[in-house]
């Protein structure tokens, strides 16, 4: 089948498309637009046969101009998708000649200058033709944005302002898809419904309502109605791009980042299944008493539609909210750090996969005192996954091999993690760590120096990020997930400026590797303790779980007592 073929389908809208041409037809003209008919001026009869060719002539341009006027939409619909594909592919194929006629010059003396205007150039090019299709070009331009060790710096500037560049959809475009998705209207299901939406992401918007007959204030998540449109022809542009781009550039394989959109985004777009998510997330943290953790109530959910209760907070960056209302970013940091590795170490526990700053909120609450007076809400449950039980613990194990700087214990569980080779150790355990592997395999608690950054930004110059790119195309998917939410726990004590730094944030992750692998030995016990052998393997595994205990909690009060005195946090 050639390639323009399987593409044809992409072009055509879906099935259940109903031309709005043909609904105005259906429906007679209104009688106050009727005018007058005016008596023909008469004319002399034609010959019959050139009367005839006169009557097939104005049939046949009749007939055109109906077909014309019926498939009008689906005409634009094509006409649209042609023009959207040729921004991605003509941007493509200019780049890809850029880079190589860029590469050619490597010989030359300002070499670097050059390649830097290179990417500039290209990175340019790229965000003119996200921001005009639109759509998951957003998402997949936000994504990129933050990828700043695989992508150059150039790239990834560029695309900083897709992070602010939602779009907006009408009020009128969401009452349509409403209707048409449950057949109710708004004003049926709401007394309120506030038309500015409070908030908009690539995917979709919320806005506040109040429900009818309860009068209860809700979030009401609506999808782009646009999406439905052009998704699979989107998701088919982003797959050429990057298998054209292995093509030309087989070293900078990325086609793994299509391959996870194809297989997040139907997840994401489902509002049913993220409803589902969000109760099972709220139920499981009904019962983990150490995270303070708030999932909004969802009411009801469709494809496109999720009416949640209406829970609101401020960013975990708003510092002067946090301080305004005596919240502690300490144990801010901390709270965020145990509910995302309860949702990696917790038996049957769901993962969180876009578990970005835009998804959390901190809201004060004054019923509780000291250091607890705030709850965490965590929103978007649209993509989740559960990490198979062999890995959690195989991963357990290696953080703490970490800990004890054992490196025979650390290349055998990143074998059993991710299929980690001895060529790819090193830098999967700086990937996981953020850290030199120097200081890994030493003391992965020491301050991060000024000297390691530069040694890790040097590293990724001069080749380490061929390897990487690799390395991250190798792993299992949820390692790459298990990755992200650790970047994320970083990124935000980062942003919380917090006193004690971000090795606390490593003391609860060792905490919590050291609960499970104590979990997997005592699941293994069978029979009683009286019997010795039971009794042996459940002391030395109590000793072995107390240990790291101890060594932790020694630690974490080392950190709280600098932090009082004032000292320089640990970074």
């Amino acid at each position: 089948m050639s390639s323009s073929r399987a593409l044809a389908p992409l072009f055509r809208r879906p099935t259940a498309w109903t031309c709005r041409a043909c609904l105005h037809r259906q429906t007679p003209p209104s009688p106050q637009f009727a005018t007058k008919a005016t008596p023909p001026t008469p004319l002399k009869p034609a010959p019959k046969k050139k009367q005839r060719r006169r009557i097939v002539a104005a049939a046949a341009v009749g007939t055109l101009a109906g077909v014309a006027f019926v498939y009008s939409d689906e005409v634009k619909h094509a006409a649209t998708a042609v023009q959207r594909s040729g921004r991605v592919v003509s941007t493509l194929f200019i780049n890809i000649n850029d880079y190589r006629s860029t590469l050619k010059r490597d010989q030359e003396p300002e070499y670097p200058e050059l390649l830097k205007a290179c990417h500039l150039r290209c990175a340019k090019r790229t965000l003119g033709t996200l921001e005009k299709n639109g759509s998951i070009f957003i998402k997949l331009g936000q994504h990129l944005s933050s990828m700043n060790y695989l992508l150059p710096s150039e790239w990834c500037d560029t695309f900083i302002p897709l992070q602010d560049k939602c779009p907006v959809s009408s009020y009128e475009s969401i009452q349509d898809m409403v209707f048409k998705d449950s057949g109710i209207y708004l004003s049926e299901i709401f007394s309120e419904f506030e038309e500015k939406p409070i908030g908009a992401a690539s995917l979709a918007q919320v806005h506040r309502a109040v429900l009818k007959g309860t009068g209860q204030k809700v979030a009401v998540k609506v999808q782009h109605p646009a999406l439905d449109e052009w998704a699979k022809l989107d998701l088919a542009l982003t797959r050429f791009t990057f298998e054209t781009l292995k093509r030309w550039f087989p070293e900078y394989d990325l086609t793994w980042l299509s391959e996870e959109m194809e297989s997040s985004l139907p997840q994401e777009l489902d509002f049913n299944r993220e409803g589902q998510n969000a109760i099972r997330a709220r139920n499981y943290f009904q019962d983990v008493k150490d995270a303070p953790v708030i999932i909004p109530e969802v009411l009801w959910a469709k494809r496109r539609i999720i009416v949640m209760e209406y829970v609101s907070g401020h960013r975990p960056d708003d510092l002067a909210y946090l301080d305004s209302h005596g919240i502690d970013r300490d144990e801010v940091s901390a709270a965020l750090a145990r509910i995302f590795n309860e949702m990696i170490f917790g038996t049957n526990a769901p993962l969180h996969c876009d578990p970005h700053g835009g998804n959390i909120a901190i809201q004060h609450n004054p019923s509780r005192s000291g250091k607890d007076n705030f709850d965490v809400i965590m929103y978007d449950h649209g993509l989740y996954r559960d990490i198979p039980v062999d890995i959690r613990r195989s991963y357990a194990k290696l953080w703490l091999a970490v800990l004890d700087a054992d490196e025979p214990r650390m290349r055998k569980y990143a074998q059993e993690v991710a299929g980690i080779t001895d060529e790819h150790f090193t830098l999967f355990a700086s990937a996981i760590t953020g850290r030199d592997y120097s200081v890994v395999k030493e003391n992965v608690a020491a301050p991060r120096s000024a000297e390691e950054k530069k040694t890790i930004s040097t590293a990724l110059g001069e080749g380490m990020l061929e390897q990487l790119i690799q390395l991250l195309g190798q792993v299992p998917r949820v390692i790459l997930l298990i990755l992200k939410t650790n970047d994320l726990t970083r990124s935000l004590d980062e942003g919380l400026h917090t006193r004690q730094g971000p090795a606390r944030t490593f003391l609860i992750l060792a905490r919590y590797a050291s609960r499970t692998v104590y979990e997997e030995q005592l699941e293994k016990l069978t029979g009683s303790l009286v019997w010795l052998p039971n009794l042996v393997r459940f002391l030395k595994a109590w000793s072995a779980h107390m240990r790291v205990e101890l060594k932790l909690s020694v630690y974490e009060s080392y950190l709280k007592l600098r932090a009082r005195l004032g000292m320089e946090a640990v970074v």
